[in-house]
């Protein structure tokens, strides 16, 4: 796997500073509420967890949960070779190379070598979720610096959410969770594919400081 250079400036999320890149979407103020939804969940579970950041874009959310839980393991992957490189860089810059590994694939098949299946405390993701028709109209100005891969959520912008939701389950624990970031507005359709899985129990939302939701935490039971 090839991590070239590319031309970056620097942000902060969660308090964690990061390497950014053209090409990768710049992590947002909103994904910290599922960075911290993820940490809870963690704290309540064994010291040596093992996570999956799914569309992990900069590697910001598997830094910063790594940082917290200074025992757990990571693997954080993403479709493009952007997003790749640049997560290598911001794990390499953290000295986190020994506990978050950078894959790159189509969502889980990046994951194949790992022999995860069965291992996995939390999923956690934040994937696209504008509807192409909404990116390519009132949406359109995201585009101008940010690749159309980091908002395209398909035809009513969940299509990332049903196939994290169920290619998910085969990795998780007999108890594990998923936790997904969602858009304004659209978090009865994401408890709706959810449950419609039959195979998590009860769908939790977590709110902004508005007490908007914008994730939604769910276990499996079967």
């Amino acid at each position: 796997m090839r991590f070239g250079d590319t031309s970056s400036f620097k942000s902060n999320f969660m308090g964690v500073d990061l390497e950014t890149a053209s090409g990768v979407l710049v992590p947002r103020e909103e994904t910290a509420i599922l960075g911290e939804a993820a940490i809870a969940i963690l704290r309540s579970r064994s010291a040596n967890a093992k996570i999956i950041d799914m569309c992990c874009g900069s590697g910001n959310l598997a830094c910063a949960i790594a940082l917290a839980q200074p025992h757990a393991t990571i693997w954080a992957s993403d479709l493009t070779e952007e997003c790749v490189s640049l997560s290598w860089r911001n794990v390499q810059r953290l000295n986190l190379v020994s506990r978050v590994h950078v894959r790159q694939g189509d969502l889980f098949t990046g994951l194949k070598g790992d022999s995860l299946e069965s291992k996995i405390d939390l999923v956690v993701c934040n994937p696209p979720y504008i509807s192409t028709s909404r990116l390519a109209g009132v949406k359109s100005y995201l585009l101008a610096s940010e690749p159309k891969e980091a908002f395209d959520g398909g035809p009513y912008g969940l299509s990332m959410h049903q196939r994290v939701i169920r290619d998910a389950l085969p990795y998780l624990t007999s108890d594990g969770r998923i936790a997904l970031e969602f858009g304004q507005g659209q978090e009865r359709q994401v408890q709706s594919l959810i449950a419609r899985m039959q195979q998590y129990g009860n769908v939790d939302l977590v709110t902004d400081a508005s007490g908007v939701p914008r994730v939604a935490v769910a276990q499996k039971i079967f």
